[in-house]
């Protein structure tokens, strides 16, 4: 035996050295254990790990939310350390409720989507009401409602014969599966993992991304129900380890969410001749499946109507939120604001925009090389109106929005564009232009009133049809779809290797549903109280006042926080006590 005083390291092509390449080998050894162990598991034995795993969740859900907000530069008394309580550990806690459900019905022999209706929407499409189905979401989440939106010629038939995914046939084993973490949300990783495992049959090797470093010991807390049989296991690194485990031949398939250009690399190899000659020839370098979530610029198309002085600062406050949650480091961040040039209102919607933009509360710009994003805009844009730690690009007349159009910041960079045409015109027009000139297909935003939505008729439910994107926001922005675990979450189907755009397939998907095209959320124009029948318009009732998740909510800390604590440990009074704080929100 050589003793480690005197071991030498040798470094692989890979860039790692032999010590590191075993390790990474000896995990992949225990997946394969654990995958014939998963594939002996009843999908109610998979139900009754899931819920441990959930007591883990919530018993880990403190230190996840003040690590998370620790690594973001968010200290103690931050006005926006909630953030990290909703995105973090209630977003897991949500799907784990979700899974556990779907799991149990079908151990019970029983369909995913028993007792939900599946009724038509436009286009023939089969469309599955996939939230809220529980009583307190219908209470707590009142005004809010999700329909997934299966692709053209899925019939209602099909959607229940398929719906379960790979646990239909539990005892078919996917192999094994590569997650390339995201490094910006705490739940993204854990959450594709769960849908790695649960949709495809596949143990799974996640890399975390080194922004989440601080986050392994909270993950192997969680989810020590999963790792110690050998279903997960969660490794450190950069990019030789990357491109080591996405060449690994025992991996069978690798999920990313990142960067396109992240996904090019490993699809295509780095940049150069040879890349160029293989994507030339469509020969790919990487030899098993991908899929992937990778962004884009997503559009927040504003309908003119009538609105009172209340609506222009609560929708100005919500677009604020959209774009500077997480410090804008989203793939869901709202980027370009769509609106009228005739609207009579618009001189008032910029200013509220403007006042909203500026007053929210400042936060580090803690994402690598976003500094470099915000000189890029800055250069793009030297005219944009520079507010605090954040800019406002407003493009007139004869200004080029080609940048803002066609780059994802991933930072505090908010663009205002204007088109011509009020009603159905402009919503159409709206509806083109983000379809045709913004890059990226994940998700889009649209507010509209009451009445204008009922004046537009079916004209509206069209739009919403046309619109090209996995996720769509009604008076809702798409970050409430990406938490709720029974809605969809990727791009518009139609990507290729080629050209990858927002990428390739969807995550979350509780009711394990097949042949998925979109998921679309509407949510209430009003908040409590103006959401009262007798004051509302005719819009949607909710209880919630001023949302936990806007930038500008006084209580949104300590709210998000209570809510996380009674989805995770139940508690009337600590309830009670949550909603009383909203309500000063």
């Amino acid at each position: 035996m050589t003793s480690a005083a005197t071991t030498t390291a040798t470094s692989t092509p890979s860039g790692l050295d032999d010590d590191r390449r075993a390790s990474l080998d000896a995990a992949i050894d225990d997946l394969d254990a654990g995958a014939r162990t998963w594939s002996a598991l009843s999908v109610g034995q998979r139900a009754t790990l899931l819920r441990a795993v959930r007591t883990a969740v919530a018993a880990t859900a403190e230190e996840w939310a003040h690590t998370a907000a620790a690594s973001k530069g968010l200290n103690g008394s931050h006005p926006l350390r909630g953030e990290e309580w909703l995105a973090g550990p209630y977003s897991v806690l949500g799907a784990l409720d979700a899974y556990v459900e779907t799991l149990s019905r079908l151990a019970d022999g029983r369909n995913p989507l028993e007792g939900i209706r599946i009724d038509r929407a436009p286009g023939g499409r089969a469309r599955v009401h996939a939230f809220p189905l529980t009583g307190l979401d219908k209470a707590l989440l009142s005004g809010f409602t999700g329909e997934v939106w299966l692709e053209p010629g899925t019939t209602p038939r099909i959607a229940r014969a398929t719906a379960g995914l790979g646990q239909r046939t539990p005892a078919e084993s996917g192999g094994i599966g590569l997650v390339l973490g995201a490094g910006n949300v705490t739940s993204i990783p854990v959450l594709d993992v769960l849908y790695e495992l649960l949709a495809h049959n596949r143990t799974v090797l996640l890399k975390v991304n080194p922004t989440q470093d601080a986050l392994v010991a909270v993950y192997e807390h969680a989810f020590a129900a999963l790792i110690e049989p050998g279903f997960l296991r969660i490794v450190r690194g950069g990019g030789d380890v990357g491109a080591y485990l996405t060449g690994h031949q025992r991996l069978v398939h690798v999920h990313i969410t990142g960067s396109a250009a992240t996904f090019d690399a490993i699809t295509w190899g780095a940049p150069g001749s040879a890349t160029t000659r293989r994507r030339r020839e469509n020969r790919p370098q990487l030899l098993k499946p991908i899929t992937a979530e990778l962004g884009g610029v997503s559009p927040i198309i504003v309908v003119p109507g009538e609105w009172t002085q209340a609506d222009l600062t609560f929708q100005a406050e919500h677009i604020a939120t959209m774009r500077l949650q997480n410090c804008g480091h989203n793939c869901i961040a709202g980027q370009v604001v769509i609106i009228s040039s005739d609207w009579a209102q618009a001189d008032e919607f910029r200013a509220a925009l403007r006042r909203a933009y500026a007053k929210a509360p400042e936060r580090p710009i803690w994402y690598p090389h976003s500094d470099d994003r915000m000189q890029q805009a800055n250069d793009d844009y030297p005219d944009a109106l520079v507010l605090g730690d954040r800019l406002l690009v407003e493009i007139g007349e004869e200004e080029d929005p080609t940048a803002l159009q066609n780059t994802e910041y991933f930072a505090p960079v908010l663009g205002v564009i204007a088109i011509p045409g009020t009603g159905q015109q402009f919503l159409d027009a709206a509806v083109a232009h983000a379809n045709d000139k913004l890059q990226g297909t994940l998700g889009a935003n649209l507010l509209i009133d009451p009445a204008t939505q009922r004046s537009l008729g079916t004209g509206f439910e069209r739009a919403v049809a046309e619109l090209r994107y996995g996720s769509i926001a009604i008076n809702a922005w798409t970050a409430f779809g990406f938490i709720t675990p029974t809605l969809t979450w990727g791009a518009f189907p139609g990507n290729t290797l080629q050209d990858v755009g927002s990428g390739i397939g969807v995550v979350h998907n509780a009711l394990l549903l097949d042949r998925v095209e979109r998921s679309v959320l509407h949510g209430p124009f009003r908040p409590f109280p103006r959401s009262l029948p007798v004051v509302s318009g005719g819009g949607r009732f909710t209880i919630l006042p001023k949302p936990p998740w806007f930038v500008s909510a006084r209580t949104g800390a300590v709210v998000s926080e209570g809510l996380t604590r009674f989805r995770a440990n139940g508690g009337v009074v600590g309830l009670a006590k949550t909603l009383l704080q909203a309500l000063r929100a």
